[in-house]
């Protein structure tokens, strides 16, 4: 068995059943730091509407604006006198009133781009006047703390074969997953007979090529995607959920994320995102459909935290390139905006309403003014949750809203 013919074969066999390189970060079986702080990342890519996620109920220019669209108190989940959230969203509204979500309102930057390809990516990069996609905002995050991550993988995206902006680093190599269920080594037969080919595998690739550096590179690749199947494996099978996570892909990528996390591997921060927010026409349902797959999802991953004794560990995030405009269209929908908000969910996070939400009166071109810099919120997120300097990351010093307890 152990020929040349036959090792290339099992080696090309292994690796496209993985479908992918491995990376060593599954090789990992401990954190360097156990206690480190985590930080999700969703991504709401299209343009959220903010004001129909956190919603000025009690306002008559909301409902003037919006006839079709506004909600009334009696549609929504309270908040305040005056502000609500959306009636799908009412896991979120358990975790805000539990003490472990903040709302960040009116988020923005000066002079907002509408594109949504510009305004996403001045968000990953933290550029807004300059068109510069060398490398992401926590991508210099990262290269900046690179001595405190030496030999560590700072970051992991799942739900996607391409590696988002933000995360790209001249120092690191950040894997994307798109499944944990694909990134193993898929054999045929039953259990018996996958144990006997899995034995035979290590064997070959474990029994040298001659001296050929071809070959050695090939077993070397081989090797670890074994490795990798198995510890791929071993967190599927050890991970148990605390409760039942909701057949959307964002609850599939977030249960994904807590796998990873309860397995120790070491990455400080994950990125997921969900699409779909891009609601020109017909927008009720489809955002409907979009809060109820955001609410049930991070309440669920954040369950699965809390009974996992991981909730102070770990802070969720999420943004979205733009808002949309106060006033809806011609077509039951609404068009690209500016501001909007954010929400940050974990037992560390100081929970609540930040800042004022933005007049509906005082307008930039129809849209709403942003109070609250993102960048602020990069480094409060970057210095006060994980520890690093933000300076590099976000192209200068930002005021922090105070955001953890």
């Amino acid at each position: 068995m152990n020929n040349r013919r036959t090792f290339l074969k099992t080696v090309g066999a292994t690796s496209v059943a993985l479908g992918t390189l491995p990376h060593p970060v599954f090789a990992r079986t401990a954190v360097n730091d156990p206690d480190g702080r985590i930080l999700v990342l969703v991504q709401l890519a299209g343009g959220n509407d903010g004001l129909n996620t956190v919603i000025p109920f009690a306002n008559d220019v909301y409902q003037k604006r919006r006839p079709s669209l506004a909600l009334g108190k009696g549609a929504t989940l309270g908040l305040t006198d005056e502000l609500a959230l959306h009636p799908q969203l009412s896991g979120l509204k358990e975790i805000y009133d539990e003490g472990a979500l903040g709302i960040v309102q009116g988020v923005g930057y000066p002079n907002p781009n509408r594109s949504h390809f510009r305004s996403m990516d001045i968000w990953h990069t933290a550029k807004p006047g300059v068109a510069d996609k060398r490398d992401g905002w926590l991508g210099r995050a990262f290269d900046a703390a690179s001595k405190k991550l030496a030999g560590q993988v700072p970051a992991i995206a799942l739900g996607t074969g391409r590696l988002p902006l933000g995360l790209v680093s001249t120092k690191f190599t950040v894997p994307t997953v798109r499944s944990l269920k694909d990134y193993q080594l898929q054999l045929a037969g039953n259990k018996a007979e996958q144990t006997t080919q899995r034995k035979q595998m290590r064997e070959l690739v474990g029994s040298g090529t001659g001296g050929n550096s071809d070959l050695d590179f090939l077993r070397r690749t081989a090797a670890t995607a074994l490795d990798t199947s198995e510890k791929i494996q071993s967190v599927l099978e050890e991970y148990q959920p605390a409760q039942p996570y909701p057949q959307n892909g964002l609850g599939q990528r977030l249960q994904n994320v807590a796998q990873l996390i309860t397995a120790d591997l070491g990455a400080r921060v994950y990125f997921v995102s969900l699409d779909g927010f891009d609601t020109h026409a017909e927008q009720a349902g489809a955002h409907n459909s979009l809060m109820t797959e955001l609410s049930t999802a991070l309440s669920a991953f954040y369950a699965d935290l809390k009974a996992h004794g991981l909730s102070k560990r770990v802070t969720t995030a999420t943004f979205s390139e733009f808002g949309r405009r106060v006033k809806e269209n011609g077509s039951l929908g609404t068009d690209h905006g500016a501001a909007g908000p954010m929400f940050l969910m974990g037992d560390s996070v100081k929970a609540g309403l930040h800042g004022a939400h933005p007049s509906l009166t005082d307008l930039d071109q129809g849209d709403l003014k942003h109070h609250t810099d993102f960048r602020s919120i990069y480094t409060a997120l970057l210095e006060d949750w994980l520890g690093w300097n933000a300076e590099a990351a976000v192209g200068g010093k930002f005021k922090k809203p105070r955001l953890f307890a």
